[in-house]
């Protein structure tokens, strides 16, 4: 019975002994897990690792990448580096006028600059966007709104608001927080009162009917243009076909002058030596002729004259009177230059 007994005791004791020997090896297991759980950790692309130990920053900065930290002492974030949007939603605003109106979502699309990283999460923790972005957005919205009107709100400065919000925001970035890059602004129209809706929608409509209107004006004066324009145009081509045509007919006149002129030049040269000639035979006769009648010529002529005469003279005095016309005759001959 002392040996059963004994040999019982064993049995359990060495049951014990095993039971405690694979719970030690179990807690070891675990306590390791949690202990690489807790120090082992991965940063993704675009982002990078801050740490805090016992609840202060530390100056370490990892890259994407498996990363290694102490257990239960570091507490570990990633932030963003590559360009994010935040959207701002809900936004409502009064106008000078005491409109109360909301914009459903305004968009900001920034980054923050790897370099600044540090120095922006020390100032303004892992949220530092809540600050500089998104109740900044609130801020620079309501004040926009209580300095102008709805119509201006809503109509005459929408398009420049997106412009505003992008330079009072970059601006105090620069001021406070110099790694966040404002890059674009994106808002949407925003919600008014349905009443005021409906007046918007009819001037709206009154507007476009206008707009028509000038339209269909500007496509009969565009119209009244084209036909001025054509009936200039062939103004202008009929009155340099004329111009041409008189020139024309101003060549023609002068070609007709001068062939008349040389017409008449070649005529008259034709006269002129006609008349030259005409000279000249009339000169050269009456060379001839000067040379012919000499006084014995004269005599003959004379003493043929008388003889061919059917009258015949009687008296003592015949052959002076004869004698007497022969002298005159030879005189004249003779004084002639």
């Amino acid at each position: 019975t002392w040996q059963g007994l004994h040999l019982c005791t064993n049995n359990v004791t060495n049951s014990l002994m095993a039971s405690n020997g694979i719970a030690f090896v179990a807690f070891i297991f675990a306590f390791t897990v949690v202990l690489l759980t807790n120090s082992v950790h991965k940063v993704n692309e675009g982002y990078v690792g801050v740490y805090w130990r016992g609840g202060a920053l530390v100056n370490r900065i990892t890259h994407p990448g498996f990363h290694f930290k102490v257990p239960f002492l570091d507490q570990f974030e990633v932030v963003q580096t590559t360009v994010q949007t935040d959207k701002v939603m809900n936004i409502p605003c009064g106008t000078s006028g005491g409109v109360l109106i909301d914009i459903e979502r305004v968009e900001v699309v920034n980054r923050l600059r790897e370099e600044y990283v540090y120095q922006t999460i020390k100032n303004y923790t892992v949220d530092y966007d809540r600050i500089w972005i998104f109740d900044k957005i609130h801020h620079e919205i309501n004040q926009f709104c209580s300095k102008h009107s709805l119509q201006d709100v809503y109509i005459d400065l929408f398009h420049t608001v997106d412009e505003r919000l992008q330079q009072a925001l970059q601006e105090a970035c620069d001021l406070w927080a110099p790694g966040i890059e404002i890059i674009a602004i994106r808002i949407t129209k925003p919600r008014i009162p349905a009443a005021i809706l409906k007046n918007y929608e009819q001037m709206e409509a009154e507007k476009t009917r206008l707009l028509a209107t000038a339209q269909a004006q500007k496509v009969v004066e565009k119209e009244e243009e084209t036909r001025q324009k054509q009936a200039t145009i062939a103004a202008e081509t009929e009155a340099k076909v004329s111009r041409i045509q008189n020139d024309r007919k101003v060549s023609e006149v002068e070609a007709m002058k001068t062939i008349r002129k040389l017409e008449d030049d070649a005529l008259l040269y034709h006269e002129k030596i006609l008349t030259d000639a005409q000279f000249y035979k009339v000169q050269k006769a009456a060379e001839a002729n000067q040379l012919l009648l000499t006084p014995e010529y004269l005599q003959l002529e004379l003493v043929k004259s008388v003889a061919n005469t059917t009258k015949v003279y009687f008296g003592p005095s015949m052959s002076s009177l004869f004698l007497e016309l022969t002298d005159l005759l030879t005189n004249k001959q003779i004084s002639k230059p």
